[in-house]
């Protein structure tokens, strides 16, 4: 390319002296001149040569991988953008899946707590119910003790009452015998009850 330069320089330079020698005149630059238009000619074909085999072909080169480059950016862009798109519509299904199944374990939950404070309920009645049912039992047990306990100290006292009467101490055994069936035989106001 150098020398090319070089030999292009060189024509120029060698041609201007020929211009020179000539007699001054006046120049018109809209008047032909077939000197001026040859060497301007043979300029402009070996720039053309010169530009088309060492700067146009490397630009253009240059220009159509800078394009390809970028196609491939913007394919790339796109590819990326439908895939981050496609990620987002599975982030989206399992966000979605995600708030279903904790509506689910909410509800099963509350189910689960209904079930288990019925069940608590339940249990608190029947416990309850038992411990009225032991308590009226034991309420029943007392009472009757009690009116087993007021006999034997009816019995007790009707035969010392007695035997005072009397003056004499009867059978202990025939006596109570007989205070008792006397006994069974009269209403009393616990058996009305009962």
């Amino acid at each position: 390319m150098r020398s090319l330069l070089t030999s292009v320089s060189l024509t120029i330079l060698s041609a201007s002296p020929l211009f020179a020698q000539e007699p001054e005149r006046k120049v018109d630059l809209l008047s032909p001149n077939g000197g001026v238009m040859f060497w301007t000619l043979i300029i402009f074909v070996v720039l053309l040569v010169v530009l088309t085999r060492f700067a146009f072909k490397p630009l253009t080169a240059a220009v159509e991988a800078r394009e390809r480059d970028l196609e491939a950016a913007i394919q790339k862009a796109k590819d990326d953008r439908e895939e981050a798109a496609g990620h987002l519509a599975e982030q989206i299904k399992a966000l979605e899946a995600a708030r279903v199944e904790a509506q689910r374990v909410v509800a099963d939950s509350r189910i689960t707590g209904d079930k288990l404070r019925n069940e608590m309920l339940e249990q608190t009645k029947h416990q309850q119910h038992e411990l009225l049912e032991r308590a009226r039992a034991e309420i029943d047990n007392e009472r009757k003790r009690a009116i087993a306990d007021l006999r034997r100290e009816a019995v007790d006292l009707a035969l010392a009452g007695a035997s005072k009467v009397i003056e004499r101490n009867l059978d202990n055994q025939t006596n109570r015998l007989l205070v008792e069936s006397f006994l069974s035989t009269v209403p009393t106001a616990a058996r009305g009850h009962g």
